[in-house]
């Protein structure tokens, strides 16, 4: 069985502050597209509703538009941009760099099923 679904018409859409997330959901795949706008901080916008110290989702990432810095709980750090793909395991905070928001196709499943819930959800 082939399954597509658009983008433009996604299965859900998540807000949060500064941001939102709309994901389509298939077998096998959630594919998610997150939008942050400049001051879009995981930890202030995103912690508060899920309830955990640092972002708890595995990202398969590809950026878009705009830069976003991650810092790993044991200190890792890194700086995404246009073009790049990545791979974040959970234990993070990111942040947008810049006055430019930052669009994020992300592939991990877990960001569509899981990002910006409250824990009890």
């Amino acid at each position: 069985m082939i399954e597509v679904k658009a983008v433009e018409k996604p299965d859900e859409r998540r807000d949060f502050p500064r941001g939102h997330l709309e994901a389509v959901h298939l077998t096998g795949l959630d594919f998610a597209v997150g939008t942050f706008e400049p001051g879009w901080r995981w930890s202030e916008s995103v912690g508060p509703i899920a309830g955990t110290a640092s972002c708890r989702i595995h990202h398969n990432g590809y950026v878009v538009e705009g830069r976003m810095h991650l810092r790993m709980d044991d200190g890792g750090e890194s700086e995404v941009g246009p073009g790049d793909v990545f791979v974040c395991p959970p234990g993070h905070d990111a942040w947008v760099v810049g006055e430019e928001p930052v669009v994020v196709y992300d592939f991990a499943g877990g960001m569509a099923q899981e990002y910006a819930k409250a824990a009890d959800e």
